[in-house]
């Protein structure tokens, strides 16, 4: 198998994240781990140089498609690499087939092109971003613009589920932004609010462009993409995670998700009260929680601020599985997702999105230096004295 980290490249053309990590000894340990994560990509006929040079010219959207990689062995399918298009040709167990089409939101490559031309919003300019890629997609699947050879007329992609797997990495806070823009793009809602004891999310159906012109938000509650079948999402499926994978030093700032039936909380129990809290679990480990009144529930979220001796992490944490109530070809519904995916449909019914999210989901993560400004940065972010 080809070396990842071998430099096909000119220095001046090679991506600074990927020369950190060639030139960071501390990342020594990370690098097999992405390796291994590119087992059978690398030996992809034809496409192998293509794709190594734009792991290290262009690095986040080759980063994402071996992230997805390891995810489907993980899962237990198989990828026909024999196939160049879409990215990722499926068998699961039992012989179920499907195609994933990966793709990024990315920074632009220029310093200038970087600079924000508007005041527009930044959350609305990323979820732009966001329903814009998928809608290049899509328009690949179908041809539009004269494309020779669509998706949608490969033997492979016809009659089965299409898949889109988009990870945002647009700006420096793309990655704190959980799930609530792709809950805009796809579902066409609001981030949640908090009124009184109830939280209230608004329904967006459009979000205007710098020139005002309108572009549409929610469009899996509608049949305007129904091509997709469904789309992975992930803000953590990134090169933190092999990080975290590797075991080397660090400090980890995390938040899970937490649910829990009132009548499961343990007597007593301070991991449950009500508002926010601070704890100091052990050395270098600490807990911030945030709890709410959700009727039959009490749902919130724990901050942990940690080394990374104490942190777990799965591969699948983080990830989020959207499905599409106006697909031509659903998705199988009895498809054996890990616990740790949060997966979300739309009611079309009652209009409304019905999310399963698992207790102590990841919502993000971020992995920072070992060093005292660091912890003490992190900290004091979080009111810890």
């Amino acid at each position: 198998m080809l070396d990842l980290f071998e430099p096909r490249l000119p220095d001046r053309k090679l991506h600074s994240s990927f020369r950190e990590i060639r030139t960071n000894p501390t990342y020594a340990k990370v690098m097999p781990v992405i390796q291994h994560w590119a087992a059978g990509l690398l030996d992809r006929k034809g496409e192998v140089d293509k794709f190594v040079k734009e792991f290290q010219s262009t690095f986040n959207s080759s980063m994402w498609e071996i992230y997805l990689n390891k995810a489907l062995t993980d899962l237990g399918c198989s990828v026909d690499y024999s196939k160049p298009s879409p990215d990722f040709f499926v068998t699961a167990p039992g012989n179920y087939e499907f195609n994933i089409e990966a793709v990024i939101s990315d920074q632009p490559a220029s310093d200038k092109e970087r600079k924000p031309s508007s005041d527009q919003d930044p959350k609305n300019r990323s979820a732009l971003k966001l329903v814009g890629k998928i809608r290049d997609k899509i328009n690949i699947y179908r041809g539009s613009g004269g494309k020779k050879h669509p998706y949608s007329s490969l033997s492979h992609v016809q009659g089965r589920p299409f898949v889109i797997a988009i990870a945002p990495f647009d700006s420096n806070q793309s990655l704190l932004q959980n799930n609530e823009l792709i809950n805009l793009v796809l579902f066409g809602i609001g981030a949640p609010v908090l009124e009184g004891s109830e939280f209230r999310q608004d329904k967006v159906t459009s979000i205007a462009t710098t020139s005002g012109a309108p572009v549409e938000m929610g469009i899996f509650t509608n049949d305007s993409f129904k091509e997709i079948s469904a789309v992975i999402f992930s803000t953590v499926g990134t090169f933190g995670k092999a990080v975290v994978e590797s075991k080397i030093e660090r400090f980890v700032r995390a938040t899970r998700y937490r649910l829990i039936e009132k009548e499961r909380v343990p007597l007593g129990s301070p991991m449950w009260d009500l508002g926010t809290h601070r704890f100091q679990v052990d050395k270098l480990n600490y807990l911030l929680t945030q709890r709410w009144d959700f009727g039959r529930y009490i749902v919130g979220a724990d901050v942990h601020i940690q080394h990374s001796s104490f942190h777990q992490e799965s591969h699948f944490d983080g990830l989020h599985v959207y499905f599409n109530p106006f697909a031509e070809v659903p998705f199988d519904s009895s498809f054996a997702w890990p616990g740790e995916v949060s997966r979300n449909y739309y009611d079309v019914a009652a209009d409304q999105p019905i999310q399963i999210h698992p207790d102590r989901a990841l919502v993000s993560r971020q992995v920072f230096e070992v060093s005292t400004s660091w912890i003490r940065h992190l900290l004091g972010s979080y009111g810890f004295d």
